[in-house]
């Protein structure tokens, strides 16, 4: 739609002395690399902010014209530019998949120190451990949002809430007693219990309840959907345990 009009445009934006409005900053580089001529304009104070809002019958800013005409927001230029706008409440694997990238990549770094190649047996157990200490983390960070999450679909949880406090500290004490190679039985047994446990709990909400839920594995607040993902989670601490006993004791 902008390709049929002058590339040029007028963006008004607050900038007080104590804060620049973030949105403001996106527009412009929206703007900019878009190859947009644009006249940047400063708030430069409250008073002049609500002025101008006043005066466009607008409730926030920036507000942004192109080739005279008003565009709107900052999401509302997105839309003129034909570009996605973010839905903060729409289901995305996106948490989980950044979080597995990062652990496989420190698992491949830290083999390729050591071993001097990163694709070791090692790398898989250092992987699994640590995705299960950046998902304890998560927890962690917020635990009474991530207890209120997780009793909605953990049968364990939902019959004895204390279990959901457990289960965080839990996961990061098997996560780091497998990367320290220590007391691997213990580290095998918890993540057998809480890993058979999420699993039942997953399958039955998801596949035989037919429940629409978000996860809390990757802590409060996600809008990760409780499916594959969370039973492959679970999957793969017990594939891990049982593996990390083969090792050690077979």
């Amino acid at each position: 739609m902008d390709a049929q009009l002058p590339r040029t445009a007028r963006l008004v934006r607050m900038a007080l002395p104590d804060h620049v409005c973030p949105w403001g900053l996106r527009a412009r580089h929206l703007l900019q690399s878009k190859g947009y001529e644009f006249e940047d304009v400063l708030l430069t104070s409250r008073e002049a902010t609500d002025a101008f809002k006043d005066e466009h019958g607008v409730k926030t800013t920036p507000q942004v014209w192109i080739a005279g005409q008003r565009v709107g927001g900052h999401d509302d230029l997105r839309r003129w530019l034909g570009l996605k706008v973010h839905d903060p409440k729409a289901l995305t694997y996106r948490p989980v998949i950044a979080l597995f990238a990062m652990a496989a990549a420190i698992a491949l770094a830290i083999s390729m120190a050591a071993f001097g190649t990163p694709f070791t047996g090692q790398a898989a157990i250092w992987f699994i451990a640590t995705a299960m200490c950046l998902l304890a983390f998560l927890k962690l960070k917020d635990i009474e949002g991530f207890v209120t999450g997780f009793v909605g679909y953990d049968l364990l949880a939902r019959a004895w809430l204390p279990y959901a406090y457990v289960y965080a500290w839990a996961e990061a004490a098997a996560g780091v007693l497998m990367l320290s190679g220590q007391l691997v039985w213990l580290a095998s047994a918890i993540a057998l219990f809480i890993g058979g446990v999420g699993a039942v709990s997953v399958i039955k909400s998801v596949y035989i309840d037919k429940r629409e839920l978000t996860c809390a594995c990757v802590g409060a607040g996600s809008n990760v959907p409780l499916g594959f993902v969370s039973l492959l989670e679970n999957l793969m601490m017990l594939g891990m345990a049982v593996f990390m006993l083969m090792m050690r004791y077979a």
